[in-house]
């Protein structure tokens, strides 16, 4: 991994490497001036060939594009930079990374492509060509090959250390408008936390199923956290007294209570149209979260109810939802919910799901068309359970208007949360893990 974080690490957050080395210093005067004049000429040849009049040099491809004339005013602006061991400017930079584009890249694989149009829009193409060449022209202009070398090795040097330049700053410009997009997409992953699940359109609601597995990933460490913090700290009296009696009754060895603090959940779940969204976010987070609880029986229901617990079971929640969301006997009717025989079908057929340490969670708006709302079942459940949870989509002040029979149920609950958007239903399922 090491070297790996050495190649990456520099991209972007600098690497402070050493300053370029100034080159027109370590000449003669004399070698300076062959320098200059064997640069003339290669540049001279170049200003041929942007028009048209030149022949291809020895090792230069015939098919390669002519140079344009602001590749050549670059080219000598490199030059000067290089042979005076001066670093490029913000102005150079940016300037080159908007003509290549660098603007619109904000991936990593992106990188490549805009380092090279860099590359280019700055001369280091032409450099790297007018370095092959300079050699052999210093030789006929009489400079020595120790001093050849030397200065190719330095020029090199330089070269490296700019092109090094370019790709910081291509890394830190990637890594930057990342980091913008992601806080971007954080502020409209907010945003959609808070709007009304009636109002997602499609493209909102798929970003908000992305959004679960962060989600439920701090649901559980709150969770968690939790657990451990209660796990320790409750002083058990009996516990500690029959630990101590080799010690004559002196406390030497304290031992705590062991709090189950892992919620047992039945959920009753509305499955008509108005209630889809909300219950499908819910049934998503809840089977993500399985490992908080000690066990969930789950039941969806419309005419009549039926047990879900199997499909979930046996696939991974977004196919089990897929399943669910599909099944005939779940599929919404015209006026065709009726929470009470729901009720009377719970009572009857699956009561042994309900106990004194279970938690009852409904799912839904409590609008039962005007049919029974079997209050005597709703209050049975209430005496057979630990507790009776409502997780309601609408406003209070829409509670008792029309078919709704919220103000019925109220005395029996022990809690009713309103979960009219994302962030409503996360800190309702937030409290439901510490309640318990």
């Amino acid at each position: 991994d090491r070297p790996i974080f050495d190649q990456l690490f520099p991209l972007y957050f600098g690497n402070d490497e050493p300053p370029l080395l100034n080159i027109n210093q370590e000449l003669s005067p004399e070698e300076q001036q062959m320098l200059q004049q064997a640069l003339r000429a290669l540049l001279q040849q170049l200003r041929r060939q942007q028009q048209g009049q030149g022949q291809p040099q020895p090792g230069q491809s015939r098919g390669r594009a002519q140079p344009t004339g602001e590749q050549l005013s670059n080219l000598m602006q490199l030059l000067q930079a290089l042979l005076n061991g001066q670093n490029f400017d913000s102005q150079q930079l940016d300037r080159a990374g908007e003509q290549a584009g660098l603007p619109r890249a904000s991936r990593p694989y992106q990188e490549r492509a805009a380092m090279r149009s860099m590359m280019r829009q700055l001369g280091m193409e032409l450099l790297r060509q007018l370095m092959q060449q300079l050699p052999d022209v210093l030789r006929q202009l009489g400079m020595g090959q120790e001093a050849i070398e030397q200065l190719m090795q330095d020029m090199e040097a330089n070269r490296d250390a700019l092109a090094d330049q370019i790709a910081q700053h291509v890394g830190q410009s990637v890594a930057r408008r990342r980091s913008e997009e992601y806080q971007r997409q954080r502020r409209e992953g907010h945003d959609l936390m808070h709007r009304p699940f009636d109002r997602l359109n499609e493209q909102e609601a798929k970003l908000l199923r992305d959004e679960i597995r962060r989600l439920v990933a701090q649901l559980r460490s709150r969770a968690a956290l939790r657990r451990k913090r209660a796990s320790s700290g409750v002083l058990d009296s009996k516990k500690t007294l029959r630990a101590n009696l080799r010690y004559g009754g002196v406390p030497l060895e304290l031992k705590y209570k062991n709090r189950q603090l892992k919620p047992k959940l039945v959920l009753i779940c509305d499955m008509s149209t108005s209630m889809r969204s909300v219950v499908s976010f819910l049934l998503r987070i809840i089977y993500e979260l399985q490992d908080q609880v000690s066990s969930t029986h789950c039941f969806g229901f419309v005419s009549d109810l039926g047990s879900i617990t199997e499909d979930f079971a046996a696939h991974p929640p977004e196919r089990a939802l897929d399943i669910v969301l599909d099944r005939p006997d779940l599929q919404p009717g015209y006026y065709s919910t009726d929470l009470g025989n729901a009720l009377n079908t719970l009572m009857q057929r699956y009561a042994g799901t309900i106990d004194h340490r279970t938690t009852v969670i409904f799912v839904g708006d409590a609008r039962n068309n005007f049919r029974d709302p079997r209050l005597d079942l709703m209050e049975q459940i209430q005496r057979r359970s630990k507790q009776i949870i409502w997780l309601n989509p609408e406003h209070p002040s829409q509670w008792g208007s029309g078919d709704s029979d919220m103000p019925k149920y109220l005395p029996t609950a022990a809690a009713v949360h309103p979960v009219s958007n994302m962030a409503e239903l996360a800190a309702a399922i937030d409290r439901l893990l510490v309640a318990g």
